[in-house]
């Protein structure tokens, strides 16, 4: 079965969604990438896997479910330490950011029977998911991370090695306070909707 990767920075106030500060304090924007964070493991938690795996960048807290192998990160720009997560597995594998909480179990069930790659695109330009029949850690190394081009660069690279790709739904990630908003409304039952309610409009009902 299907390896599913989640690639995350535990959620320290300072070290994740500093794009989200102003409006939000660091430590506000902690707790939306936490709530983040939890939408997103419980979701692969929920999805059919062989392995899943949470490759961190830090240290696990109580918002880790069961059932996650959690391995570091290595050294390195973003492309190296994706690549090296695909090299941790030995069959079909998926991985994901913890940037979409809007993510969903049926998102994650995945097969690769009539492909090599699934390709989940990100309105940002970027990709939210990746998945491979085969991992090859040298498709992801070298790849510009964090540019308005990554996606279509990283689409290219697969395309160029030969390999049939399937694309998922474009999403839209969490960078700013307009895309919390935004995401926040398209799936108004998370742990991200609701912390960000609860920063917005503390006291309401």
């Amino acid at each position: 079965m299907t390896t599913l990767l989640v690639i995350a920075k535990e959620p320290r106030p300072g070290r994740v969604k500093t794009r989200l500060t102003p409006p939000f304090t660091p430590a506000e924007a902690a707790a939306l990438a936490e709530a983040a964070l939890t939408d997103t493991l419980r979701a692969v938690a929920a999805a059919p896997a062989g392995r899943r795996v949470l490759v961190l960048d830090g240290r696990p807290g109580p918002w880790l479910p069961d059932g996650f192998e959690v391995v570091p990160q290595c050294a390195g720009g973003l492309d190296e330490r994706l690549a090296d997560a695909f090299a941790r597995c030995t069959g079909p594998a998926l991985l994901v950011g913890m940037d979409t909480p809007q993510i969903t179990p049926d998102l994650l069930t995945l097969d690769f029977t009539d492909c090599d790659a699934r390709f989940g695109p990100a309105e940002d330009g970027g990709f939210w998911a990746l998945g491979l029949a085969r991992p090859e850690p040298g498709l992801l190394r070298g790849v510009p991370m964090s540019v308005p081009e990554t996606g279509s660069v990283q689409r290219e690279r697969l395309a160029a090695a030969g390999l049939r790709v399937r694309e998922l739904p474009r999403l839209r990630d969490v960078d700013t306070a307009a895309d919390a908003r935004a995401v926040a409304a398209l799936a108004p039952d998370t742990a991200f909707a609701a912390c960000l309610a609860a920063l917005t409009h503390p006291g309401a009902a």
